[in-house]
């Protein structure tokens, strides 16, 4: 009788387990649901959820979050499917992490939107918190779409990177190194114009504000797809023309030190079908384009410095303007990264700016370290 009384028993735990498996989905995704509906300034939803509990995983489809206080109906991220689960390597390693598979989704800023009373808006990230209670330590992007978009512009202006691929490691120092930055990243895609765009760098994101050491570059890229980008702001639009972009920020500790170089070339301005004001504008910008530009790399150029703290940096005027000059009468920049920012440059200037008014010792030691860095940085462009 005992054993019998035994075997209903497993019995029972038995089609409680497959009851509690099968209504699994059901709760996570109320689960998620609510998780979205407590998120202040957004709102979403999910229509799906799968489990796997042999792999430690489960899959969200259709996450959509809007801006509550939102002009448009468009998703601030849309997010098709979206794998999360426990990263295996590295519990081998001792430590518990999760990573995190994109797969096509779309991240689309609207400017209308985000111009909207933001005092009730909280932070959307926290929605990561909710949904990935476990520390996040490698991510994919596959297929991904970034853009920003202007409603209000005549024609919609729409900025938009396609086929977006991303790879983030060790966002947790799961494996660690004497390296200042431990995480790896990587990403390519396709911007308007069929531009051909890489990054590449290393972050540590274990911090309120995460350094970097990034190389940014757009090459390849048809100018007149950013027609109505300049005619917006620059009541400008372009026949012909090639744009190449490249950049290297550095961040550390809040200080960002870097620059954006933009090479044009082969341009030719549109001004059949534009008013009388326009063609003279366009005119005069083609006059100065034409005189600026190097003679015998056919590029006009210029490269703006960036640095100060992330949250009020500068772009230099005036190496701004001499730059221009520079490309078009000194030396000709090339279409290339130019390997003179690194990490330590942001943290020496960070510690520099961060330094008293009186401590003259530490500031000049500093200032010389600086100095003997872009030294090198000189010779290694040389």
């Amino acid at each position: 009788m005992k054993i019998k009384k035994k075997w209903y028993i497993l019995i029972f735990l038995a089609l409680a387990l497959i009851i509690f498996r099968l209504y699994l989905p059901t709760l996570v995704k109320d689960y998620v649901n609510k998780a979205l509906s407590d998120l202040s300034g957004y709102h979403g939803s999910i229509t799906d959820v799968d489990i796997a509990l042999i792999r430690g995983a489960y899959v969200i489809e259709g996450l959509k979050l809007y801006n509550s206080n939102a002009v448009s109906e468009v998703p601030f991220i849309d997010f098709p499917k979206t794998d999360i689960s426990i990263e295996w390597r590295a519990l081998f390693k001792g430590r518990i992490v999760s990573e995190i598979y994109l797969y096509n989704p779309a991240l689309i800023y609207v400017f209308q939107d985000m111009q909207v009373d933001e005092s009730d808006d909280g932070d959307w990230t926290e929605l990561l918190i909710e949904l990935v209670p476990i520390e996040i330590n490698h991510l994919v992007i596959e297929e991904g779409k970034l853009a920003y978009v202007d409603t209000e512009a005549e024609p919609t202006i729409d900025v938009s990177v396609r086929n977006f691929a991303f790879l983030a490691d060790n966002l947790r120092n799961v494996i660690q190194v004497e390296n200042k930055l431990p995480s790896p990243i990587q990403g390519t895609g396709v911007s308007i114009g069929n531009g051909n765009l890489t990054i590449n760098g290393k972050v540590d994101l274990v911090k309120q504000i995460p350094d970097a050491d990034l190389n940014i570059k757009l090459e390849k890229t048809d100018l007149t797809a950013f027609n109505d980008v300049s005619k917006e702001y620059g009541k400008i639009d372009f026949q012909s023309g090639d744009l190449n972009a490249y950049s290297e920020l550095a961040i550390a500790d809040g200080f960002i030190k870097g620059y954006i170089k933009v090479l044009f070339s082969q341009i030719q301005f549109h001004s059949e079908e534009d008013k009388f004001l326009e063609s003279v504008w366009e005119g005069l910008v083609a006059f100065f384009e034409f005189i600026l530009k190097n003679k015998k790399t056919d590029n006009f150029a210029i490269k703006a410095p960036i640095e100060g703290q992330i949250e009020s940096y500068s772009v230099k005027t005036w190496p701004t303007i001499g730059s221009i000059f520079k490309n078009g009468f000194i030396e000709a920049f090339k279409s290339e990264i130019d390997d003179d920012i690194d990490y330590q440059d942001a943290l020496l200037n960070e510690q520099l700016d961060s330094l008293g008014f009186f401590q003259f010792g530490k500031k000049k030691a500093l200032k010389e370290k600086i100095k003997e860095n872009e030294m090198k940085s000189q010779d290694i462009e040389n």
